[in-house]
């Protein structure tokens, strides 16, 4: 049995404080829920107690003693057990080698018993038997499992530590009811048992179905802790928005779209996305809600044709277009901007006019151009986003994270397009970057383009989005407009859904 007790944790990234006072007490024998908006701190908080982030300031104690909690292997030292919401396993292992993996069992020192590995996986394995699907023994590869299977593979690992205090970052977000289920059966048992379980989860059917207490984080800071039997779903929402902001509607930053259709998108399936439909505007920022994970960055990527979507019909400048490849969706005057820049945006190690160039050689046809004339077209589209560099042949990666971001951003304005698709574009910006982003984002809506925002920070969303579509499971749930785009009611439709 232990008790933990989390005092005035602070974190920051630069100059994003991603906590600013992160407050917690577990008690043995409960399970404390942890629950606050995208980006509050609540996942940095937990980091820090299973020793994968260290705090600028505050201290962890363990039974009244402080501790130093300097990795993963410190915090397990301590009994301290995670599961993460990026799942940590090794896909070319098996099951067992991965729920082992922490403290593989060996023949002296070098060798592993595998015999001894598959009997103490196997413990865990039993549990989840009869709801973990086809195909789930203790020999099969990780890379050979769904999406669910593998969240229970993580859920197991965690369990096999056998810690007296178990973190669980949004577990179930992957799992069926049925698997839902029995893995509150089990955290059931392990309450009976003394642990002490912090979970953190957006489904706020589980939260009142598990929690015997609830920590509300909001911008970074513990605003309140009570007993999940002293509340309602509601009390809930509004701990997590503020009173302030509760029923505050956002006029939005560029006048309500009311121009022609320029992207209508009809019963779109595919993976992650099911039923999809909305019209966009031209002037008109369309944004993307809800929890993470819920099928958004799908959506656009399958506009964009990567990959190209198995169902519906995506209608551009009133004529059908198929879209099976993003060089087709280019050519159709479809532009995509991904947050994640370093797989999706930069080209490493090349000068910054190569990087800024390459969809107007594409769109152009072009084979060969002159640097001076290739200048003259690029510098309008920078100087715009207030982009800073020293010159166009240094490497890219010179350049601030948010810099980078916006010759990303740059690349795609040389040659105008009809429809900007941003998928979390802020993702890993600075604060003065993002500002500079948004700023010019809706000058661009304001000259006419229609533009389909997602981003994993709602304020950015109820800041520059004319209507929100509210995503769950792949399929949107609820259109907020108007004077109902207010957090109150976005949070409300996101954790309703879910």
């Amino acid at each position: 049995m232990a008790e933990l007790h989390i005092r005035g944790a602070r974190k920051s990234y630069g100059a994003t404080q991603a906590l600013r006072r992160g407050d917690l007490t577990l008690v043995a024998g409960e399970v404390h829920v942890l629950i606050g908006s995208n980006g509050s701190g609540k996942s940095t908080l937990c980091k820090i107690v299973a020793g994968s982030v260290r705090p600028d300031d505050g201290e962890v104690l363990l039974d009244g003693t402080a501790v130093t909690v300097s990795g993963p292997g410190a915090a397990r030292a301590l009994g301290i057990g995670t599961f993460y919401q990026e799942l940590s396993l090794a896909s070319h292992r098996s099951v067992a080698e991965n729920i082992m993996l922490p403290d593989l069992p060996l023949t002296g020192e070098l060798f592993v018993d595998r015999t001894a590995l598959e009997e103490r996986a196997q413990r865990y394995i039993a549990e989840f038997a009869d709801v973990a699907g086809e195909n789930f023994t203790a020999a099969t590869p990780v890379r050979a499992l769904r999406e669910d299977q593998r969240q229970l593979v993580e859920i197991m690992k965690a369990l096999a530590s056998e810690a007296p205090i178990l973190i669980f970052d949004e577990p179930t977000s992957s799992l069926d009811r049925a698997q839902v289920e029995r893995f509150f059966s089990v955290l059931r048992r392990l309450k009976s048992q003394k642990r002490g379980i912090v979970f953190i989860s957006h489904r706020m059917d589980e939260i009142f179905a598990i929690g015997d207490r609830v920590t509300v984080i909001r911008d970074g800071e513990t605003v309140a802790t009570s007993r999940i039997a002293d509340l309602d779903q509601a009390t809930v929402i509004r701990q997590m928005v503020g009173e302030r902001e509760e029923l505050a509607g956002q006029e939005p930053p560029v006048a309500a779209a009311g121009g022609e259709t320029v992207l209508s998108v009809r019963n779109l399936t595919g993976k992650d996305f099911r039923d999809v439909s909305f019209d966009l505007a031209r002037g008109e920022i369309l944004g993307l809600g809800g929890l993470h994970g819920q099928g958004q960055s799908a959506v656009l990527r399958a506009i964009f044709g990567a990959p190209p979507h198995e169902q519906g019909e995506i209608i551009l400048k009133g004529r059908p277009l198929a879209m099976h490849s993003p060089r087709q969706a280019i050519r159709n005057g479809c532009a995509y901007v991904s947050g994640d820049r370093g797989r999706d945006g930069i080209i490493h190690g090349r000068p910054i006019l190569e990087n800024v160039t390459p969809i107007h050689f594409l769109r152009q046809k072009l084979a060969l151009a002159r640097p001076s004339q290739l200048k003259q077209r690029v510098m309008p589209a920078l100087e715009a986003l207030q982009t800073r560099f020293a010159s166009l042949r240094h490497s890219i990666n010179s350049l601030s994270g948010g810099n980078q971001q916006k010759i990303v951003i740059a690349r795609w304005l040389i040659d105008r397009p009809d429809v900007l698709l941003l998928d979390d574009p802020t993702k890993g910006v600075d604060l003065g970057a993002k500002a500079d982003l948004f700023a010019h984002i809706r000058r661009l809506a304001a000259e006419g383009l229609g533009i389909v925002l997602y981003s994993s920070e709602d304020a950015e969303l109820l800041g520059n989005a004319d209507r929100i579509l509210v995503f769950n499971g792949g399929s949107v749930a609820r259109e907020l407009g108007g004077s109902d785009r207010t957090p109150y009611n976005l949070y409300h439709a996101a954790y309703e859904a879910a």
